[in-house]
């Protein structure tokens, strides 16, 4: 009997061990429906191809859809943190609703990892950590093309919110050191069906060149017109458009358009040195042994560097204290912002106090639309 009650004592007291183990926590916000679900799907398919484990640590993914809504992202958040008690919130996957949940991350206090980028207001929030690369650098590599191909003037349309800004300021920081006259500024919305009347402002002003401020599908509306109308100058586009549904709605108008991305894009085209080819052949043959060859998008491949960074701060941060604790949420806050030489599909990510994208030039190479398909520009 006394043998009995040992065992019940022991698996009682290995019952109690297992109901306080709690796992790492993850609230990840999507817009997988909405204008902005060709970019929020892709971002969402990665968290089912991820491993299991988070740092070491068994990990739960709670994953909401936002709806491409600001609002609804915030929602979203607040649930995550306040009920859900998540340790890190990833998302959300458009620039309006990343940036609103900033609010949130640092009201809670709980660290965000981006999907899109962010304001700069919000950029300077200690709790946020960006994953895509800055319109700043990515709009870097098409001044330098341009300058390279004699383009003396440029227009530019873009959406009219965060994003649109966000590329437009980019445009803007090189075109000025690269010989560049911006001659004209259009803008357009995100649910939008026609671009004509700024297509029509656009050409008066004869520009050698086009780049277009907008993201997924309706980012090849623009393009698309402009091909309407017989605009035989350049078009360039931004790493908001980098995926097949964009080159699917787009079609043959669309041909010869070119964008800055990440090197998981071309991943084979890459020379073995490289440091993303390694992590970007991994990620590949894992998303498309799920989703089908040729599946491979930007969007998912932030996603899985939003979960190599995490894996790597949660690693460090669980050997100070237990996951489900403001301490716990602080120590990974801190831990993200040490990051070193984590190497990305898009990136080699080293984050510090004042910089929490850790992005440089290799985070971009500029790729040309060819028949379908995108290729390298060498």
């Amino acid at each position: 009997m006394k043998q009995k009650k040992s065992l019940i004592a022991l698996a009682l007291t290995g019952l109690i061990g297992l109901s306080v183990q709690a796992d790492v926590k993850v609230g990840v916000i999507v817009g997988a429906t909405g204008p902005g679900a060709s970019l929020g799907i892709p971002y969402k398919n990665t968290f089912s191809v991820l491993p299991k484990t988070l740092g070491g640590e068994a990990v739960q993914y709670i994953i909401m859809d936002d709806g491409t809504d600001p609002t609804n992202a915030v929602k979203h958040a607040r649930k995550l943190i306040t009920e859900d008690k998540v340790d890190l919130i990833i998302g959300s996957s458009s620039v309006p609703a990343a940036t609103s949940i900033t609010d949130i991350s640092s009201e809670l206090k709980t660290p965000q990892i981006a999907l899109s980028p962010v304001g700069p207001a919000a950029s300077k929030n200690p709790w946020v950590f960006t994953i895509p690369q800055p319109a700043s650098i990515m709009m870097g590599a098409v001044a330098d093309h341009m300058k390279a191909n004699n383009v003396k003037n440029v227009a530019f349309i873009g959406f009219s919110d965060a994003w649109g800004d966000l590329v437009l300021n980019g445009l803007k920081t090189h075109a000025d050191s690269a010989g560049i006259k911006l001659v004209a500024e259009e803008r357009y919305g995100r649910n939008d069906t026609s671009v004509a009347g700024q297509i029509l402002k656009i050409l008066a002003t004869n520009p050698d060149a086009v780049v277009v401020g907008g993201s997924g599908t309706p980012g090849a509306l623009p393009h698309v017109t402009l091909s309407e109308r017989g605009y035989k100058g350049k078009v360039y586009h931004n790493h908001g458009v980098i995926n097949k549904d964009f080159l699917r709605v787009g079609g043959k108008s669309i041909d010869g358009g070119f964008a800055p991305t990440g090197p998981v894009m071309v991943a084979e085209q890459l020379p073995d040195s490289n440091p993303t080819k390694k992590p970007s052949l991994e990620f590949i043959k894992s998303y498309e042994t799920s989703f089908g060859a040729g599946s491979r998008n930007a969007f998912a491949a932030y996603s899985y560097d939003a979960y190599l960074l995490a894996n790597n701060a949660v690693a460090e941060a669980i050997k100070k204290t237990k996951s489900g604790t403001p301490e716990f949420r602080q120590a990974l806050r801190d831990a993200l912002e040490r990051v070193k030489n984590v190497n990305g599909t898009h990136a080699v990510y080293n984050m510090t106090a004042t910089d929490h994208a850790g992005v440089d030039a290799r985070a971009r190479v500029l790729v040309v639309i060819d028949n379908g398909d995108w290729k390298l520009v060498k």
